[in-house]
């Protein structure tokens, strides 16, 4: 779910401010219309809401996934809002929408867009519902389940294949560093993460891991900025980190790939 993961390292996460639906649309449709790579070429909000109008776009146990599609190229892009009341959006379950998704959908991005809302879907639907959204305190606590769903959506979608070589790579390097282990001294069982890094302003970070004290041990940790920019292994917390790679959407939008493994 890379889209939705942008959108929130960009801050296109909203409360709506309102219960109306249309005017939740025309919200989210501003906040996409206002990032620079549209620049203001169409009118989003009066597609989307053509487009509602000729087809709902609730796709059932709390969510809507309104969307418009445009010729060419360009990336997938996309704005959430959250309603805490819930919106009469008009899905044929009859629930109330808590959690709204518009996506901006170039006619070279529909596949990764049908991928993407079937994870969304999947996400949802263990729960049966979105309740720990529709009844989230705040916006902070919506932030932090989204991003629980995006992190179990990454680590279902690694291949098999990938997951024994991140188990292997963290077995060589863990021996290479820990000559008893080699000797054949008995130790517990390695403890190992993928682990993916998203930098924030004024050095702050989102770490995607299913550890979560090690990832709450990173994000306030003052000089993991430094580290990373050497692009290299280092220990933190009991841990050491070892880079596989970095992604690079926009220079100020790396995503640094991780594999942590539990050492001493």
């Amino acid at each position: 779910m890379r889209s939705l993961l942008n959108a929130l390292q960009d801050g296109r996460l909203v409360e709506l401010p309102d219960t109306d639906k249309l005017k939740s649309l025309k919200y989210l449709a501003h906040l996409i219309e206002a990032i620079p790579e549209i620049g203001g070429s169409i009118d989003l909000a009066e597609q989307v809401i053509a487009q509602e109008q000729s087809n709902n776009t609730g796709i059932g146990l709390g969510v809507a996934c309104p969307h418009v599609r445009v010729p060419g190229n360009g990336d997938l892009l996309s704005a959430v809002g959250w309603s805490p009341a819930g919106i009469d959006y008009g899905s044929k379950d009859g629930k109330k929408v808590h959690l709204v998704v518009m996506y901006y959908i170039p006619e070279a991005q529909k596949n990764t867009y049908l991928k993407e809302v079937s994870s969304l879907v999947r996400a949802v639907r263990p729960e049966g519902e979105i309740q720990s959204i529709a009844k989230a305190e705040d916006i902070a606590k919506v932030r932090e389940e989204l991003l629980d769903w995006v992190s179990a959506s990454i680590d279902a979608g690694i291949p098999e294949t990938k997951a024994r070589m991140i188990r292997l790579e963290a077995r060589q390097a863990a021996l290479a560093d820990a000559p008893e282990i080699a000797a054949g001294i008995p130790q517990a069982p390695l403890q190992i993460f993928p682990l993916l890094i998203i930098p924030q302003p004024n050095d702050k970070f989102i770490i995607l891991c299913e550890n979560h004290d090690l990832s709450h041990l990173l994000e306030n940790d003052g000089t993991l900025a430094a580290a990373l920019k050497q692009r290299t292994s280092f220990d933190r917390a009991g841990y050491r980190l070892l880079f596989r790679g970095v992604q690079i959407y926009d220079p100020a939008r790396p995503l640094y790939d991780y594999i942590a493994v539990k050492i001493g």
